[in-house]
């Protein structure tokens, strides 16, 4: 998998802005019946086959896009892969308050020879008082060469972690690893660290994230390291963003009368990247992809036909690049004919490839008397996978 997730992300960019999907024409294409027994008696989390009904041209279903209050933003993945054996890969200025740090970079040192390293993040107090720290979220995977199997279980982690108690102190100019695994874990060629981290604190403070030797502890790489690496340009970005978080609600009720509809997100197009600022430059940057973003989904819907409702996800990038092979995500739903809860998607293997493959992610059933129901969904567009995942609502008939 060398350089895969590298060229998933720059092909992500590159063909989300010919993936227009501004389809107005009604999607003719129906399930058939061995289809909707397919789907209704799939595991969650399952992949089944629907063959020519996967297509980019179901309709859209309308949205309101709503920013949540959240955390102050900071992603590390430019340079995704890090070449330089002792650098810094990002620094960030945050303000009291709470702070969400998605970490994603790569040892990628060939220069003067492959050798191991520790990438780690680090938080130091510029204030003028003793910074308390406490953790909030918290996700961190063993570094490896399995992306997607990382990217799965990182959010996973990151929707099922709980606040922490424990308060660390930070003296004036002092500063502390954000996440003491890092410390531990060391870094082979080609492998990445990923960690999510929702943390608050009650003085100014600076996010660095450091590719050095392992054998330098904690705040001891800022001593040493000094020399940030320039932006690429490429991949997801770096920077502060002021967007961490999306309320989505749907347009009025959606009625499974209607037909296959579709829910676009993290597009570029129909759903727009955050803007934010890079610490080190000040130039203003965006973040391609929306990665790290949380998006709280509420879809209403009824049936007057009697039928139910399947949520589905497929890989529609699969046809545009060699990179764009695999998907994977985790995400969080609500109660259905499956319990409400973190499913890793799919279950029973890594990833999904192409059409005509999709995962059933759960499948709803109708009121009694057709009235009103309240999908609920928490999504964040999946690392090492390409983009968009599109959410596709699909009526099935009740077996």
């Amino acid at each position: 998998m060398k350089n895969v997730f590298l060229s998933k992300k720059v092909s992500a960019r590159l063909v989300l802005s010919a993936l227009l999907f501004h389809g107005v024409l009604a999607y003719g294409q129906q399930l058939t019946a061995e289809q909707n027994t397919t789907i209704w008696h799939a595991k969650q989390g399952g992949v089944v086959k629907l063959e020519k009904f996967l297509t980019q041209k179901i309709p859209f279903i309308d949205y309101q896009k709503v920013v949540l209050p959240g955390p102050q933003f900071i992603i590390s993945d430019d340079p995704e892969y890090v070449r330089i054996p002792d650098a810094i890969a990002s620094k960030e200025r945050v303000q009291p308050g709470t702070v969400r740090l998605y970490v994603y970079n790569v040892n990628g040192v060939v220069e003067p020879f492959k050798m191991d390293r520790k990438i780690t993040a680090i938080l130091k107090n510029t204030g003028k008082s003793p910074m308390h720290m406490r953790m909030l979220k918290y996700s961190s995977q063993v570094p490896g060469n399995n992306y997607f199997k990382i990217g799965k279980q990182g959010l996973a982690d990151y929707f099922a972690s709980k606040d922490e108690n424990v308060v660390r102190v930070i003296m004036p100019g002092a500063a502390i690893s954000i996440d003491e695994k890092l410390e531990t874990y060391i870094a082979k060629y080609d492998e990445l660290v990923h960690g999510i981290y929702e943390f608050v604190i009650d003085q100014p403070g600076e996010v660095s994230v450091v590719q050095a030797d392992p054998k330098l502890k904690g705040a001891a790489v800022l001593n040493k390291i000094k020399n940030v690496i320039p932006r690429s340009h490429q991949n997801a970005g770096r920077g502060l963003f002021g967007v961490s978080n999306y309320q989505i609600t749907t347009d009025g009720v959606y009625n499974t009368d209607s037909g296959p509809v579709q829910i676009m997100l993290a597009d570029g197009v129909k759903d727009k990247w955050v803007a934010g600022y890079e610490g080190v430059s000040g130039d203003p940057v965006q973040l391609a992809g929306n990665y790290g973003v949380m998006y709280n989904i509420e879809v209403k819907w009824k049936s007057t036909n009697g039928k139910g409702l399947a949520l589905i996800i497929w890989n529609s990038s699969s046809g545009n690049s060699q990179w764009c092979s695999g998907m994977g995500t985790s995400m969080v739903v609500s109660n259905g004919k499956y319990k409400e809860g973190i499913i890793q998607l799919p279950v029973d293997s890594l990833i999904t490839t192409a059409a005509p493959e999709a995962i059933v992610v759960q499948v709803f059933t109708p009121s009694t008397n057709g009235e009103e129901q309240t999908i609920h969904i928490t999504y964040s567009p999946p690392g090492a996978s390409c983009l968009p995942v599109p959410l596709v609502l699909v009526p099935v008939d009740i077996k």
